[in-house]
């Protein structure tokens, strides 16, 4: 039985990739930080489950800034594979807290990787690199573009991408970088674009919500779906060389465009529901992002199947059914 180490699994992406690795027969262990809440939701169907938690699912209470605990998991379980995906992860919030963002999306990376290197644990090592990395890098972006970020997630992003690039050279590390694009879902956090927008869609639609407060319209992000994207960083770690991978979807959409797509569901016309609030607004705006994914395509045989449109839907169908849900419950 294979062992797999994830930091930040009750992400987003933590939560997806703990079920596929489960799913795989994994023994899957999980870093949370220590706090007066439990934040486990994403995963608590996961830990509900007697034959899974405790018996293939274990959580470890650890933080991306104490690199001496780090060292002493590594140690401990011994994983096979470890999935860096904690992060302070919002790039608008960076720019507030840009300290704490480097700390924990760029320092916290290097602890990692030197917790790996002093342990001498023989496993492969992921990376969750951004496609904020590019930044002002003209579209379509692949993995010999330049890189130009404009935010400070994205500058910490870059310092992990090469820290890791740098353990592989230095310390023949099986490490891979996956840059990887938007990537949505139903379980994104409520303070994102695109699960706000289906919040208030659904929330409108059942007259609970009058409008949707948002920044900039014509960013235009090249969006994915996340249970998609993490079967492709599993798909890094079993490649028989390291390497570093883009995975997205070769589509560009605008954040107007998530809005006609969202609006749609409920046959409103979004210009009436929509007001421009500038406190959303980036100091340094990232304009255009659209991924060449043809590398991973041809080496490790991963392609999206889900873009935007569909993806509007998915997440609007399902924030009416906790809407409804709640309403049933009152």
């Amino acid at each position: 039985m294979k062992k797999a180490l994830i930091t930040g699994i009750t992400g987003q992406d933590g939560s997806y990739l703990a079920e596929l690795l489960l799913s795989k027969g994994y023994e899957v262990h999980g870093l949370i930080r220590r706090s007066s809440s439990f934040n486990t939701d994403r995963i608590d169907h996961l830990m509900a489950d007697p034959e899974i938690h405790e018996v293939k699912l274990f959580l470890h209470y650890a933080d991306m800034t104490d690199g001496s605990r780090l060292v002493t998991l590594i140690a401990k379980i011994a994983p096979d594979e470890i999935y860096n995906l904690a992060a302070q992860s919002h790039v608008r919030v960076s720019f507030d807290e840009p300290e704490y963002t480097g700390d924990t999306a760029g320092m916290g990376t290097t602890r990692l990787l030197e917790a790996v290197r002093i342990t001498q644990v023989n496993c492969k090592f992921y990376q969750a690199s951004s496609s904020e990395m590019f930044g002002g890098t003209p579209p379509p972006q692949n993995e010999e573009s330049p890189f130009s970020p404009r935010s400070p997630y994205g500058i910490a992003k870059l310092y992990s991408y090469w820290m890791t690039r740098n353990y592989r050279e230095a310390y023949g590390l099986f490490a891979c970088n996956g840059i990887l694009f938007n990537h949505e879902s139903e379980r994104r956090g409520d303070t994102f674009v695109t699960r706000k927008i289906a919040q208030g869609v659904a929330k409108i639609a059942q007259g609970e919500q009058k409008k949707i407060l948002l920044g900039n319209l014509n960013a235009i992000r090249d969006w994915g779906y996340a249970p998609e994207y993490v079967e492709g960083m599993w798909r890094m770690l079993q490649h028989n060389e390291p390497g570093d991978y883009v995975l997205a979807t070769n589509t560009g959409y605008s954040v107007r465009d998530f809005l006609k797509f969202s609006f749609a569901e409920v046959k409103l016309d979004w210009e009436k529901y929509v007001e421009f609030d500038e406190r959303y607004l980036r100091p340094t705006e990232v304009d255009n992002l659209i991924g060449d994914y043809s590398k991973a395509k041809s080496v490790l045989n991963w392609q999206p199947s889900t873009l935007a449109p569909q993806l509007a839907c998915l997440m609007v169908q399902h924030e009416l059914q906790l809407v409804a849900g709640k309403q049933q419950l009152t």
